[in-house]
């Protein structure tokens, strides 16, 4: 087990103390595995998640459940969430990421991870938060459709972000460069290939780490300007 570095782990506070804005990761994986397996690998660098469950094929076995269904969680400001070997898990199937109170929650973590359909179809954002898109892709043609048509869906409703392809290298290097080809080149130039496995996870959560670090340095620089100004 990799072991967390205390200045991650301050880093971490610092950022929901400054109140920064929520960071959202969007996961379109077929295997369900992925996510916890993110989730691990995000909390071995210091970052706390919340793994929502919007498509009910994560929790919905779990031996606990609450006797409120996630919409009155929300509405009490009480989540019953699923204790993971790396940060929680919530079982919430339908969860609209656009509902107001989950803001409010989203305060208490680093990141959120959304369990979504693999084609997107039911995509909803969380207003005013800095967005990432993960895609699974594998070497077949139904994979690599679904895929695409999900870019090009992105690429006309998201402004900022990043987007990431995980699996099968080959058929994420094919997609890539078919995006850069035929897809918007500046949107184009926000999706980025990762290798298949734990590597890629690791990469992923160093690079989630740098953005995140990115953010609340310029949080500060823009504090300590704000107070300069305000002392005289």
């Amino acid at each position: 087990m990799q072991r967390v570095n205390p200045s991650d782990q301050a880093a971490g506070l610092r950022r929901r103390s400054a109140r920064l804005l929520p960071a959202c990761t969007y996961c379109f994986f077929d295997n369900a595995e992925w996510l916890i397996r993110l989730a691990n690998t995000l909390q071995q660098t210091g970052q706390s998640t919340l793994l929502i469950d919007r498509q009910g094929r994560l929790f919905a076995g779990a031996p606990t459940r609450s006797l409120f269904d996630w919409e009155q969680q929300l509405e009490r400001g009480e989540l019953h969430t699923q204790p993971l070997s790396a940060g929680e898990g919530w079982y919430a199937p339908g969860l609209r990421a656009d509902a107001p109170a989950l803001r409010e929650v989203a305060r208490a973590y680093d990141h959120l991870l959304f369990d979504e359909e693999s084609s997107g179809a039911e995509l909803i954002l969380m207003p005013g938060a800095t967005q990432r898109f993960l895609i699974e892709v594998q070497d077949a043609q139904p994979s690599l459709l679904r895929a695409y048509t999900l870019l090009k869906t992105l690429s006309h409703a998201v402004s900022g972000g990043q987007v990431g392809l995980l699996g099968d290298p080959v058929a994420c290097a094919q997609l890539h460069a078919a995006a850069r080809h035929f897809l918007p080149q500046p949107f184009a130039r926000t999706i980025h290939c990762a290798a298949d496995g734990d590597t890629a996870f690791s990469a992923l959560a160093v690079r989630m780490l740098g953005e995140e670090t990115r953010h609340l340095t310029r949080f500060e620089i823009e504090n300590h300007e704000s107070m300069a100004l305000k002392n005289g």
